[in-house]
């Protein structure tokens, strides 16, 4: 039961990206700028997560504890996550919103495979199968064909 309420916040993850880009699109016409409209996307999420984090704590009768994480991370990931958004509302208007999903998905399991095949980051070490490998594949070409046609 757990593998299949994983799944469905996997697929409701997805939809959330596939939605938001579109939704970033417009507002970078609306603001004239792209990376005007990824900042304005990264406050307004920045803003509830910061709420959600005290409510969660709040109710569960913890403090929220900082282990000091190295000072890259911070960076890195917010580097990535404004790469990402910027590129995804640059893209959507081009090359509609199921082909930019198409080649972001893509993408994040290229990424992914390299990740768990050298075990960075915390990530249990996963061979890049034959099975992973035609997935990828299939993955790849339907991206190709999704922009094509």
């Amino acid at each position: 039961m757990a593998g299949l309420f994983s799944a469905v916040l996997g697929l409701l993850a997805g939809a959330f990206i596939a939605v938001q880009a579109p939704i970033n699109a417009e507002l970078s016409r609306g603001l004239g700028m792209p990376v005007a409209a990824a900042a304005a996307s990264f406050v307004a999420g920045a803003v509830v997560l910061a709420a959600v984090s005290a409510l969660l704590a709040g109710t569960q009768g913890v403090s929220i504890a900082w282990r000091a994480p190295p000072p890259w991370m911070f960076v890195a990931g917010g580097c990535l996550g404004a790469a990402y958004v910027t590129i995804a509302l640059t893209l959507t208007p081009r090359l509609g919103a199921a082909a930019t999903m198409a080649f972001i998905v893509t993408g994040q399991l290229l990424a992914g495979m390299i990740v768990d095949r050298l075990g960075v980051l915390g990530v249990a070490v996963r061979e890049i199968s034959l099975g992973r490998m035609a997935g990828a594949a299939l993955l790849l070409a339907g991206a190709v064909l999704i922009r094509i046609y």
